[in-house]
């Protein structure tokens, strides 16, 4: 069985009318010398059709949208490759995906982020309070506040959690073919990149990622990938679900 809405016919979309949408929202940026840029992507995609599986095993229909891979992401801007969108533009991306779902006959719509930048962030919630104007039914858990954030690991905790462990550790339990695998030999950068912002640093190099990575990438395994999708797919799910308890 498919959950992603891209792999459909437009029968088998409209089978679907009134389903649980998941939304994966991402960027495309620079994520150290051994991850990809679609990193945020591969997270939210990821994480998405697996919260899509727990609903299913509920008997609650639900599709994974096609992920959107531009964002706000000036932090990157020093890195070749990355691609970031202006706020208006990001927020009005996602108002308008979130609006054209309702418009398309799908149901309650819960955000499956993994891009962190705060600007990004405040582009998503500011986005989705727009398209409830609209009539959507939306939920966006934004997994670096609590209590979700308590959940995913103490270097997701420390902030220096860019390209580290945690994140190679997703990827590599989703597209392991796509890490390099210097990643082992990689020094560990224990910066907080949280701190970092809040004191005032515009992007990864003044924040002290002249790799454009934060935290420990040579730590990454497999197995962390994999109970960490599974804290992600259950915060999306849940969410899911209490949308549609209201």
């Amino acid at each position: 069985m498919t959950y992603r809405l891209a792999a459909m016919s437009y029968e088998q979309a409209a089978e679907r009318a009134g389903a649980v949408c998941f939304l994966p929202t991402g960027a495309t940026e620079a994520h150290g010398p051994h991850l990809p840029l679609s990193t945020d992507v591969i997270i939210s995609e990821e994480g998405a059709v697996q919260a899509a599986k727990r609903l299913d095993e509920d008997g609650i229909v639900s599709v994974v949208l096609p992920p959107l891979a531009y964002a706000v992401t000036e932090f990157a801007s020093p890195f070749a490759g990355t691609i970031s969108l202006p706020f208006d533009t990001a927020k009005a991306l996602i108002r308008d995906v979130i609006v054209g779902a309702k418009r398309a006959g799908f149901g309650p719509l819960v955000i499956c982020n993994a891009h962190l930048e705060p600007d990004n962030l405040r582009a998503l919630r500011e986005g989705a309070e727009e398209a409830r104007a609209h009539g959507a039914v939306v939920a966006f858990p934004d997994i670096t506040r609590k209590p979700h954030a308590l959940r995913l690991g103490d270097e997701f905790r420390s902030g220096a959690c860019h390209a580290g462990q945690y994140e190679t550790s997703l990827v590599l339990a989703a597209k392991a073919e796509w890490v390099k695998p210097q990643h082992r030999e990689l020094d560990a950068n224990p910066n907080s990149l949280s701190v970092a912002i809040r004191a005032g640093k515009k992007n990864f190099l003044e924040a002290g990622g002249e790799r454009a990575y934060f935290g420990y990438p040579a730590d990454a395994s497999v197995g962390e990938g994999v109970s960490l999708y599974a804290e992600h797919a259950a915060i999306f799910a849940d969410a899911a679900r209490e949308l549609l308890a209201r």
